[in-house]
């Protein structure tokens, strides 16, 4: 975990499981923080683009593309659902939902350079 200057703060959100004076159990979100960052390259742009071909639909508008890789990231709410119930586990999934609902809109408007990309290589790769 990384620590800023002042006072040892973590730079990331944690949620603190079990505090003594010489230990600190932390839960970070650093992995589904990356994950959902990387989720429309890695996964949904693909998906996509598979779906698009399947239906030989090969000059989609980039409102067509964006909206079926919000689709495909929608996906990963199943994964969250299989989560145990806990408190701390809907820590987690609120954050996680948040942070997708975060990427989809920044998708939606046009805003991921990757998704971007993806789309123009979609369509010019013929």
């Amino acid at each position: 975990m990384e620590y800023s200057h002042i006072a040892l703060v973590p730079r990331y959100p944690v949620t603190v499981l079990f505090l003594n004076y010489l230990k600190i159990f932390a839960l970070d979100y650093f992995e589904i923080d990356r994950l959902i960052e990387d989720l429309a390259k890695l996964y949904s742009c693909s998906c996509a683009s598979s779906w698009f071909k399947i239906k030989s639909q090969r000059n989609p508008t980039k409102d067509e593309f964006r909206n079926k890789v919000v689709e495909f990231m929608n996906h990963f709410e199943y994964t969250l659902s299989t989560f145990p119930d806990s408190p701390e586990s809907e820590k987690f999934k609120k954050r996680a939902r948040e942070l997708l609902q975060k990427e989809s809109m920044l998708i939606l408007q046009g805003d991921n350079n990757e998704v971007e990309k993806r789309y123009n290589y979609f369509v010019n790769s013929r």
